[in-house]
């Protein structure tokens, strides 16, 4: 019990300093929303590593304390509606395809987030009008989904215990 509690704060912090140092990052395309998502990382390996209801803490621990270090509280709201769809399609993925596939897993879990925040963006905005970006987060998404999954499927390789 203790070593997984350890564990889950270890990893929080780390997501937390990932997701902080991104959000310093200048926007890389001229929607300054599209992210890599680097510490989607975290959350894949604490998932594999510690538990799904472990990962959920580190992802809550994440949105909540990452918004407010960067400044951002209302962009809470977003990425919770970006957090839970990716983090259930992560769950499903993970029980389908296995830890084999984590660039497709990943990927899966990308798109379900910005859709999750598209949608959050209609709600907040009232306007379904911001659906227009669907296919080019959708797109952006699938990239980053598949570089994050990689380097998580790259960490866990690396690193499993022999």
């Amino acid at each position: 019990m203790t070593k997984k509690l350890c564990l889950t704060a270890m990893y929080a912090a780390v997501a937390i300093v990932i997701f902080v140092a991104e959000a310093q990052i200048p926007p890389l395309t001229p929607l300054p929303w599209i992210k890599l998502g680097l510490a989607n990382i975290v959350t894949v390996v604490a998932m594999l590593r510690i538990g799904k209801k472990e990962a959920a803490a580190v992802v809550l621990v994440r949105v909540l304390l990452g918004n407010l270090f960067t400044g951002q509280p209302i962009s809470m709201i977003y990425s919770l509606a970006g957090a839970i769809p990716a983090f259930a399609v992560t769950v499903g993925m993970l029980w389908l395809v296995g830890k084999e596939r984590l660039w497709a897993v990943s990927a899966a879990a990308a798109i379900f987030h910005s859709l999750g925040q598209l949608l959050a963006a209609s709600v907040m905005s009232g306007s379904f009008g911001v659906m227009l970006y669907a296919p080019l987060m959708t797109a952006a998404s699938v990239v980053s989904g598949v570089f994050t999954g990689l380097a998580a499927q790259s960490y866990i390789k690396h690193t499993q215990r022999r």
